[in-house]
């Protein structure tokens, strides 16, 4: 009897302590959680693919495998982007390769080195984040990101990025509304998400 009621009271404290751990999560805690882990897409079947766009001029090949692009002293706004890429059909895509570039605060591109420059791939879930700074403006365009996307053995997708409410959009001859982030605000720190859908059958 004894070992039944003691049997009894280790599960029912077993149960009880998730949630007394959630009761005793702060509010604060579970804001910043809502704030940094995206929801999952709502996305449905038979979804247009992501449209291609030019590689343009700056483009290098074997960047560095890294997620993080700020480096001490680098000067900009931080952004973190964070997103999924899956199928037309709504199916994640895991080991996905997803390669961005982008010119500094000031508009310059690093064409000697990798600075602002790296690729990372999808987790199980297609999820992929960037840390980075907000690019800046050149002459010709607006605001944007360069990114190259590939499943594995598949094509790759080179397009751009875009940022909502620029000026220069209407006036850059390539810029595409299909391609813009979605923004918003964590006190000063810039938040956006973009999905990317691949058509791998």
């Amino acid at each position: 009897m004894n070992a039944r009621r003691s049997r009894r009271e280790f599960l029912r404290a077993s149960l009880a302590l998730p949630v007394i751990l959630l009761l005793e999560d702060s509010g604060t805690e579970k804001a910043a959680r809502a704030q940094t882990i995206p929801a999952t897409p709502a996305c449905r079947d038979n979804d247009d693919a992501t449209p291609p766009q030019t590689a343009g001029p700056f483009y290098k090949p074997s960047s560095p495998k890294r997620s993080l692009l700020i480096e001490p002293g680098m000067k900009g706004a931080k952004i973190l982007v964070r997103g999924y890429v899956r199928s037309t059909h709504c199916h994640p895509v895991r080991g996905a390769l997803v390669d961005f570039w982008q010119a500094d605060a000031a508009g310059v591109y690093d064409n000697i080195g990798y600075k602002l420059r790296g690729h990372q791939y999808t987790d199980d879930s297609g999820r992929y984040s960037l840390e980075t700074v907000l690019p800046g403006l050149y002459p010709g365009r607006t605001r944007h990101f360069h990114v190259r996307v590939q499943a594995p053995n598949r094509p790759i997708l080179t397009t751009q990025l875009y940022f909502p409410g620029e000026p220069q959009n209407r006036r850059d001859w390539i810029f595409n509304e299909k391609l813009l982030l979605t923004m918003r605000q964590n006190g000063r720190d810039n938040l956006a998400t973009f999905d990317f859908v691949l058509d791998v059958g």
